[in-house]
């Protein structure tokens, strides 16, 4: 029997998959049905390509309710807030500083939840392995495409 691994998330990350769970179901499923009745209504199937994109369409929405139903299922959510310490763990917002003095900050986030540009990386990401365990004062290297980084682990947050 396979073991289902768990989601970490944030409290922000469950509630954005539940908004996109809620729109796909109640928004999106209805107006493909629609439109698959309508492509009906034009006659022969075979050579209907509004039929064929709406019946593409309906099962892309499908399989991202499925995928989405099982990350909710899987989610353990972490509220940062209720974090402490001074080891990097899911959830924190890490103050670095980099090898060429440039300070950077990250929060450990899920991997739905990740976006780089607006500081938040993923636990799985090459950064946030290196940095899961850690603690402030440490120095971290971190294998990247471009070749090896350094960072130093100034402060954390929970927040």
């Amino acid at each position: 029997m396979a073991t289902m691994d768990k989601v970490p998330m944030l409290p922000e990350g469950k509630a954005t998959l539940l908004v996109t769970l809620r729109r796909l179901k109640e928004e999106e499923r209805p107006a493909v049905v629609e439109a698959i009745e309508e492509a009906r209504a034009h006659g022969d199937l075979s050579e209907n390509a509004e039929y064929h994109a709406a019946k593409e369409r309906q099962g892309q929405i499908e399989a991202q309710v499925i995928e989405l139903e099982d990350m909710l299922a899987r989610a353990v959510v972490i509220d940062p807030t209720t974090l402490s310490g001074d080891k990097v763990v899911f959830g924190a917002t890490v103050h670095l500083q980099g090898e060429n003095d440039k300070p950077v900050t990250y929060q450990i986030v899920g991997q739905h939840e990740a976006d780089a540009r607006k500081g938040r990386i993923s636990f799985s990401s090459p950064l946030g392995k290196a940095l899961i365990g850690r603690r402030v004062g440490e120095e971290v290297e971190v294998h990247t495409p471009s070749g090896e980084r350094y960072y130093q682990i100034e402060s954390l947050k929970f927040v």
